[in-house]
């Protein structure tokens, strides 16, 4: 198995080496990147590359280890023993799979995403760490243990909203996404929009690097951003020209609700754009 990108998904190579290399090693891959740089979709893409399954595990705050392992509804078993019904005879009737125990059960190698897993409480990481380095666990209500029938490739991604343990660190192959230059950003526009004007890529992208470059920005506009910006652009058939607008009257550029978040920033981009042409003289 191994990973070369995809038609959809621009992978540079360094990416390439590190999905590969935590594939040979078995070990989880942990992506780390700004928001919108395509930690999540990396792992679509590696199962859509490689032609296997892929099970999604999305982390929320209130979400506990053993969710992916296995729950057991105890409180309908009681219900239907008071009501009679035949089910309770097997308790397996009560066990509801987790993402793990799915992704073990695979008869191929599938991926497994673990997204975000520093949404949930710190212990979240540790509490996996047999199970991830064993491939297997026990669940307790049947008597039995689960193993997998084959290795699932585990990707992992964090927004670094927290840090993680370190003895789960050691258990995984990690790569930070960087946020993508320009040559790159255009190869990720061009896969999402063929074709599109060469002038009012140029534009564009000098508008959106100009704004993550703002100091003190409380949220920079990330790559889904600037996607949804471009399709509004093109909707709006938005001429480039528009894009150089100098006039201090109209700093904002078109549509920059897609890019600019709260109004911390939009008053932030104003003041300086307002400084920086009062100080040549525009």
């Amino acid at each position: 198995m191994k990973f070369d990108g995809t038609r959809r998904y621009i992978a540079t190579d360094d990416l390439k080496v590190a999905v590969n290399a935590a594939i040979t090693l078995a070990r989880p891959l942990l992506i780390k990147g700004e928001p919108g740089t395509g930690k999540t979709g990396l792992a679509l893409e590696v199962a859509d590359a490689l032609s296997v399954p892929i099970i999604e595990w999305h982390i929320k705050s209130t979400t506990k280890a053993h969710q992916g392992l296995y729950e057991y509804d105890a409180v309908s078993r009681l219900r239907d023993s008071q009501l009679g019904d035949e089910r309770v005879h097997d308790i397996k009737n009560y066990i509801k799979r987790g993402k793990l125990w799915d992704a073990f059960e695979m008869d191929v190698r599938p991926v497994l995403l673990i997204d975000e897993i520093d949404k949930a409480d710190i212990e979240f990481p540790n509490d996996l760490l047999q199970e991830l380095d064993r491939m297997e666990f026990f669940v307790y209500e049947t008597g039995e243990t689960i193993r997998a029938k084959n290795r699932p490739i585990i990707i992992i991604t964090s927004n670094n909203e927290k840090e993680l343990p370190d003895a789960f660190l050691r258990r995984c192959f990690f790569h930070y996404i960087k946020f993508p230059d320009t040559q790159t950003m255009r190869q990720i526009v061009d896969v999402h929009f063929p074709g599109l004007k060469g002038h009012l890529i140029s534009e564009a992208l000098r508008v959106f690097y100009d704004l993550r470059e703002i100091p003190g920005l409380k949220k920079k506009p990330s790559t889904s951003e600037l996607l949804d910006w471009l399709k509004l652009l093109l909707n709006e058939d938005i001429d480039p020209a528009v894009l150089r607008e100098t006039d201090n009257r109209k700093v904002i550029p078109p549509l920059a609700g897609a890019l600019l978040k709260n109004e911390q920033d939009v008053h932030m981009f104003e003041r300086i754009s307002f400084m920086t042409r009062r100080k040549s003289g525009q």
